[in-house]
């Protein structure tokens, strides 16, 4: 069980939902806060961010980086990008201001200690560490002295990797983590997704509380998700799918967020009970629909019953004994006189 902003997280609980605002407000503070708006509407429990600084994040001046923005390819110095989309510390606290003014949860990944430290003053109730940080022990090790809980995508990793990263937040002796099943190829295709990935991690460690960091286009991902026990979800969205940048394009707009976190919650809803009985509206259909013994012709007072004189057959208001009971019935006298099609109730 972990605990985020007084939400209790459980294997198999409520959904807790993320809209993933990522890079996407292109470093405009506006955008920023329409986001925050939209994510509001969506429904989500939270909106969540990527706190850098391009000069500590990205050292390599050189590195290029190529992506998909408006229909076209574009390759560019990884830094340069990152610098663009780079808020200082007066629009996070602005930023984190207008999260608290719409009542939504502020979450942000911070790539460095130095990051993790602003988030801190402004206020934050769990840390979310990146599949590119998964293996990055040391940063997991610095980061749980914060004793914040601990919500770590495990995209890019194999069973050993996601092994010695729970050991080193110390999952395993109780600190509270998340662990979100992760494929870093955006958009990640069907045959990509690996849903049973899921069913091993539980498996693996059953007291853990999973979730997915869906980048698949659509509902269908998370909402198969929610039947394969996960909890927590996050999604990247924008404005507009056809604004300059690497993430637009296979983010859901606002339209798509709004769908994806209605999917999530029926989902939930259709994973209903462990328990087998009728629901309460099957109940009231079970008296129109299920048949019951009646009267094949009319019955006089102290006849036997046989099978030339019942059946069985729908009946309004469905009293009567079932079926299952007209062996029991055969060859006992009849206590009244029925007439045809009329509900036998000795």
């Amino acid at each position: 069980m972990v605990t985020i902003n007084n939400k209790i997280l459980k294997n198999y609980g409520k959904p807790f939902i993320v809209a993933e605002a990522g890079v996407n407000h292109n470093g405009d503070l506006i955008q920023a806060f329409k986001m925050i708006e939209i994510a509001k509407v969506s429904g989500v429990d939270a909106i969540k961010f990527q706190t850098f600084k391009a000069d500590e994040f990205c050292r390599d001046k050189k590195q290029m980086f190529t992506y998909k923005s408006q229909g076209k390819e574009v390759t560019e110095p990884m830094f340069e990008m990152f610098k663009r989309y780079e808020f200082s510390a007066e629009e996070w606290n602005k930023i984190k201001q207008k999260c608290d003014s719409e009542d939504i949860l502020f979450l942000s990944t911070p790539q460095n200690r130095s990051d993790l430290d602003l988030l801190l003053k402004l206020g934050i109730s769990a840390i979310k560490v990146g599949s590119d940080d998964f293996t990055n022990l040391p940063l997991l090790e610095d980061y749980v002295t914060t004793k914040l809980p601990l919500i770590v995508s495990c995209g890019m990793s194999d069973m050993a990797e996601v092994f010695q990263a729970l050991e080193a937040i110390g999952t395993f002796e109780g600190y509270p983590t998340v662990l979100l099943l992760c494929t870093s190829e955006y958009p990640t295709l069907p045959e990509n997704v690996n849903l049973l990935k899921l069913e091993t991690l539980k498996n693996s460690f059953p007291d853990l509380i999973v979730g997915f960091s869906d980048h698949t286009q659509g509902t269908l991902a998370s909402s198969l998700a929610v039947s394969f026990g996960a909890v927590f979800f996050e999604k990247h969205f924008t404005l507009d799918n056809d604004l300059e940048g690497p993430d637009h394009w296979f983010s859901e707009n606002p339209i798509g967020l709004g769908n994806w976190t209605t999917a999530i919650h029926n989902s939930f809803k259709m994973m209903g009970s462990r328990v087998i009985r009728p629901s309460k509206g099957e109940s009231e259909n079970k008296k129109e629909f299920q048949r019951v013994v009646v009267a094949k012709k009319d019955i006089n007072l102290g006849d036997i019953f046989g099978l030339d004189n019942l059946t069985v057959s729908r009946v309004s208001g469905g009293k009567g004994f079932p079926p299952s009971f007209l062996k029991r019935i055969l060859g006992l006298k009849s206590n009244k006189i029925y007439s045809k099609n009329e509900a036998i109730t000795i």
